[in-house]
């Protein structure tokens, strides 16, 4: 479905990370779709570079900059910025995270503690904050960031804290579709496969040698993808198209995860 068609029309969306990739293509789309957009991360030069393009295009948006979601305090301040940016929201996208990576024997605890905290406890933070708004709001839709990662192993790939992380969001989405479901508010999950971002650039630029290289020659579709088919599937699970769909985990992998 092509843009412009007024698929958020009224609704107002939080999206964190939106200083690139997925969070900045997230506030392009949403915004032309006809939300309002709120925002934050921790990199506030790309935050103002997000906001101008939304608003050069005629979107509507407020963000909050330098904000380190992994603070439960910074995550309770910017929901309640969220909530009165534009008088409520309807849609909380948790994209943001940061991840480290390496195999278990090498797997320092600092590592694992920084890639808990930035790509789960920021999860659980942000949404706790915004659950009373969605209640008051009478319902709403949770879109949390998953990865193949949390669903399959890689042989080749030194993730164990990762894969711990998107694992735990997944199941949390399953739990929050069920402890909302009486309050209107759905929860879905959006696992990506391997992606063509500012995230994933410094490894597919290692040519042959990179595990990355050698994931793409093991998916269906014998490519990456892109981060606007990524932010598509997401613009749905924010819609109320999705109006019957929660505690989903929507796998978009090209094929990943189906070929042995």
């Amino acid at each position: 479905m092509s843009a412009d068609t007024g698929r958020l029309a009224g609704k107002v969306v939080v999206i964190s990370g939106l200083a690139g990739g997925q969070g900045r293509e997230a506030a392009l789309l949403f915004s032309r779709e006809g939300a309002r957009i709120v925002g934050c991360d921790l990199n506030a030069e790309g935050v103002h570079e997000t906001e101008a393009l939304v608003r050069a295009q005629g979107g509507e948006i407020e963000c909050q900059a330098p904000v380190d979601l992994g603070d439960p305090a910074a995550a309770d301040a910017w929901i309640a910025f969220a909530a009165e940016a534009f008088g409520g929201f309807d849609v909380l996208y948790n994209n943001a995270g940061a991840p480290r990576f390496g195999p278990i024997d090498q797997m320092s605890t600092e590592d694992w503690d920084f890639t808990i905290r930035n790509e789960l406890d920021l999860v659980f933070y942000c949404t706790r904050a915004a659950w009373p708004h969605l209640v008051a709001r009478g319902g709403g839709a949770i879109v949390n960031v998953g990865s193949v990662a949390g669903i399959t192993g890689l042989k080749r790939m030194p993730q164990v804290a990762h894969a711990a992380t998107k694992a735990a969001v997944i199941g949390l989405t399953r739990q929050l579709a069920a402890e909302g479901a009486d309050h209107g508010i759905r929860a879905n999950s959006l696992s990506p496969g391997l992606i063509e971002s500012p995230a994933t650039a410094d490894l597919l630029a290692e040519g042959p040698g990179s595990p990355l290289v050698d994931l793409i020659g093991k998916t269906a579709m014998a490519r990456t993808g892109r981060v606007e088919e990524m932010v598509q599937v997401a613009l749905f699970l924010a819609s109320d198209e999705s109006s019957y769909v929660t505690g989903a985990n929507i796998v978009a992998d090209g094929g990943m995860t189906v070929i042995i």
